[in-house]
């Protein structure tokens, strides 16, 4: 099976702010960030595989600086990580000030995904290449993050049990 360079799976959108877009502080709602996140790390994982792709999981969203409407807002996303189906995409979001030009990161996050075969079922992807300096430290660490998530997915599988699937209202 081929490996493709993180470059190949690239996938970069810029988008202004709009009033339908901010919540009650004026900030770009969390909920429009992480669905735009998803949007582009699925494109970037199917770009590495060629196949269909479902999320398996967001690793935490880190906002680190609000986006106001005199932003425009830039995301990037890139497979950083690969196992035997699954792959993991890395996602930054530059907040650019219109007036001044001042960028900043704005949110980062780890989506994981699985490429599937014509049955829906797991199926082998292609080995990832870093080049730059960046993708070369997020490929060194992607192992560990994976390992993390396989142990987070166990617990939240054992945490489960607990739950109930009764309706609230019986």
């Amino acid at each position: 099976m081929d490996s493709k360079t993180c470059n190949e799976t690239r996938v970069v959108r810029t988008s202004r702010i709009f009033p339908n877009d901010v919540n009650n502080h004026n900030t770009l709602f969390g909920g429009k960030l992480m669905s735009d996140m998803d949007m582009l790390a699925s494109i970037s994982a199917a770009r590495l595989s060629r196949r269909e792709c479902v999320t398996a999981s967001t690793d935490s969203v880190d906002f680190l600086s609000p986006i106001t409407p005199d932003d425009s807002v830039c995301f990037e996303s890139f497979v950083t990580w690969t196992g035997t189906s699954s792959i993991e995409v890395f996602v930054k979001v530059i907040a650019e000030n219109l007036i001044t030009g001042t960028r900043k990161i704005a949110a980062t996050a780890f989506l994981t995904f699985v490429a599937l075969d014509e049955k829906g079922k797991p199926t082998k992807v292609p080995a990832i290449i870093p080049e730059t300096e960046e993708e070369k430290k997020l490929y060194e660490t992607g192992k560990i993050r994976a390992e993390k998530r396989k142990e987070h997915r166990k617990n939240s599988k054992e945490l489960a049990n607990y739950f109930t699937t009764k309706k609230p209202w019986e």
